[in-house]
């Protein structure tokens, strides 16, 4: 099919043509990641760098034996954050093409549950890119992983997700330091700046004020 497109259209155009490069798929339970295909998938005659990550099931975890991973997901948030992940690559790298499956399920020992593949004429960006997702599917992506143990189980939070809820916690925190400073600017009647400050007024519409 071939579609026209009005200048202002263009930018438009060529976000949708980049996710049309992306391709997302979570596996149903004992759907192995097929590697090749997703390399396939990306695989094109200017790409220069094909850059893969598989992560996969070890057999043990800090001294206990691991006999496989499960893993549940919200299937249609997975997908959309995903999604967000790869546009944010696109915004940081030259890339040709984006291949990312996650299995659900049990994974056992020496299994594929995550794959990536990305495409680019320079290898830098496909690399940069490549690790960049993996990290970014581990610290927002609502998928869970369950380690089954030879003498037990437990679910468990990716080290991604936690740095990124303490960075998160962080930002509250500085964000609530800020309000109680323009509070106490605003009882005071100046500020450190002068005699004249900006003071929120608490609208809907994050109107401010000045006062003297």
């Amino acid at each position: 099919m071939v579609s026209t497109l009005k200048p202002k259209d263009t930018c438009e155009g060529e976000k949708m043509a980049a996710e049309d490069r992306d391709l997302i798929e979570i596996l149903e339970e004992h759907n192995p990641v097929d590697m090749a295909k997703y390399i396939n998938y990306v695989s094109a005659p200017q790409a220069g760098a094909i850059a893969t990550f598989s992560g996969t099931t070890r057999d043990t975890f800090e001294g206990k034996t691991v006999l496989e991973l499960q893993y549940e997901a919200y299937v249609p948030m997975a997908v959309r954050c995903i999604k967000s992940a790869c546009q944010s690559a696109r915004s940081s790298w030259n890339l040709m093409s984006i291949a990312v499956a996650h299995r659900l399920g049990p994974v056992p020992v020496g299994e594929t549950s995550v794959f990536i593949a990305v495409s680019s004429v320079h290898r830098d960006d496909a690399l940069d890119a490549c690790k960049f997702l993996i990290d970014e599917i581990k610290a927002s992506v609502p998928i869970w992983k369950k380690e089954v143990y030879t003498n037990g189980e437990v679910w468990k939070e990716n080290k991604e997700f936690l740095e990124r809820k303490s960075e998160l916690e962080k930002g509250a925190r500085d964000e609530n330091r800020c309000c109680r400073k323009r509070l106490e600017s605003k009882t005071n009647g100046h500020g450190c700046c002068g005699a004249k400050v900006k003071i929120d007024d608490g609208g809907c519409n994050g109107e401010s004020t000045e006062a003297e």
